[in-house]
């Protein structure tokens, strides 16, 4: 196991690069079950997601996937620079592994990368219609925070920081 692999039970987080092609399959997953959760918003306001969302390959730092102890990629997560912060992307569990601690894996071993780049706090956004997703973030100690660009825009958003001590 590499120095910045997290590992909760038989679950492995090792950083790989953007474009590795498990990383772009749990990316595709997830834009899957978020187009069908918001899918209704997409539909009535074609310009409900702001631009912003997009996350540009150039911007990001960390890119990290979670592997079960058979080797099987079920989660993805991201940092990139956004405005002098470090922004959490693309945070994506499997639904055959959720509730098995996988996220928490996921959010630490972000957070290790965060600190070795010299972040002082780790900031994300979240929608309300992903309860679960608010839930874990508080838990693990993210406090919400006034929306930031470009979220400000999107109704139903929440965003969260953690400072890192």
């Amino acid at each position: 196991m590499t120095a910045s692999a997290k590992e909760a039970g038989a679950t492995v987080v090792r950083p790989v690069p953007w474009d590795d092609a498990a990383a772009v399959a749990l990316r595709e997953a997830m834009e899957e079950e978020m187009g069908a959760r918001y899918a209704d918003l997409l539909a009535s306001a074609p310009d409900y997601l702001p631009k912003g969302m997009n996350v540009e390959p150039e911007t990001v730092v960390y890119t990290g996937i979670a592997y079960t102890g058979e080797g099987v990629p079920v989660g993805h997560v991201a940092l990139r620079r956004l405005d002098g912060d470090l922004e959490l992307k693309r945070m994506f569990v499997a639904p055959s592994h959720r509730g098995t601690d996988v996220a928490r894996a996921l959010l630490a071993a972000a957070e290790d990368a965060a600190r070795a780049l010299g972040a002082s706090r780790v900031v994300l956004q979240t929608g309300h219609r992903q309860p679960d997703a608010v839930r874990l973030y508080e838990r693990e100690g993210y406090a919400p925070i006034p929306l930031f660009p470009p979220y400000e825009r999107l109704a139903g958003s929440h965003c969260f920081a953690k400072p890192l001590v």
